[in-house]
């Protein structure tokens, strides 16, 4: 079926095109919105590789989802984003000859106030939602350009709309507020889609890369998966009038999907719900006003390889 097809007929979050012999990658495919990535393209006939660093939750996720999809090709490798040193061995477990797309998913949100660092002593939010993803693209990278149009679909957070970046402070040494400096972690991955994405067009690179967001999704409007998730029926009760403004993570997962999969989605743009961006179908919206900063991206990008030791090669430039 041609892109010119799919553009002209509806999405169907309930009827997702085939993409057997594709193989996709799922980062944080274990639990939450992730989870419900991986379920729905497993769907297709695709190979669903679930990237988490808990292998004992990826096994629980994986016999949840071949309970619900029959026949479907999942599995999962050890991947741990705060872990930079560790990357290159978790592409090379991937044992496949190309990856079709891969969904930048996996984060940590911390409520508590202490600030936290990675291994590698970088401010655990930041380090691992954004600094883990842009060091895991550069190996990625030889594995998304053996196919044909691959994808890199960047899951970013409607909290990072009203976020801007401190470039003179992007690891919250001198600022440091939960809430904030999670907004800004995904805030900074969301440049980087835009701005990767920039830079493989000029390098005439068949890989694109698209930004996504799930609109506000919660657990109590998520329906049950046991044991990965479970709902109970007290909670799905008070979370009813929430229902008119938000949704769950399953259908907080459909943007993501839509990018993956749908022809029509071209790299650069940004997806979400189609409700005040909240709740409802993936539709594309304009990239938000801050986003389309280049000066911000560029600086950003920089910095990332700098503290990342990364070098992307014919894309840096």
């Amino acid at each position: 079926m041609s892109s010119t097809t799919f553009s002209t007929s509806p999405w169907n979050v309930n009827r997702l095109p085939g993409a057997d012999g594709r193989v996709f990658l799922v980062t944080g495919g274990n639990a939450g919105i992730g989870y419900f990535v991986a379920e729905q393209l497993s769907a297709t006939g695709a190979t669903v590789v679930l990237g988490s660093r808990n292998p004992a939750r990826a096994e629980v996720a994986m016999a949840s989802i071949r309970a619900r999809v029959p026949g479907s090709r999942v599995r999962a490798v050890l991947l741990d984003l705060a872990d930079l040193s560790s990357l290159e061995t978790a592409v090379e477990s991937l044992e496949t000859e190309r990856l079709d797309a891969v969904v930048h998913n996996a984060g940590v949100a911390l409520d508590d106030p202490p600030r936290q660092e990675t291994g590698d002593g970088h401010e655990l939010m930041f380090g691992t939602n954004h600094l883990g993803h842009f060091a895991l693209t550069q190996w990625l990278m030889p594995l998304l350009s053996a196919a044909p149009a691959a994808r890199v679909v960047t899951m970013g957070s409607f909290a990072a709309k009203s976020e801007r970046l401190d470039l003179d402070d992007l690891q919250s040494h001198k600022d440091y507020e939960p809430k904030r400096t999670y907004g800004r972690s995904k805030l900074a991955q969301m440049y980087f889609s835009v701005e990767l994405d920039r830079r493989l067009r000029a390098a005439g690179s068949t890989v694109a890369s698209v930004v996504v967001h799930p609109g506000g999704a919660l657990d109590s409007l998520t329906p049950s998966r046991p044991p990965v998730h479970v709902r109970t029926a007290g909670a799905r009760l008070r979370a009813t009038p929430a229902a008119l403004l938000v949704q769950g993570k399953h259908a907080g997962a459909w943007p993501a999907v839509r990018a993956v999969l749908d022809p029509a989605v071209r790299g650069g743009q940004l997806w979400g719900p189609r409700v005040f961006g909240l709740r409802g179908e993936p539709r594309r919206e304009p990239v938000w006003d801050h986003l389309a900063d280049l000066s911000v991206a560029a600086r950003l990008w920089d910095a990332s390889c700098d503290l990342t030791g990364t070098d992307f090669g014919v894309i840096s430039g």
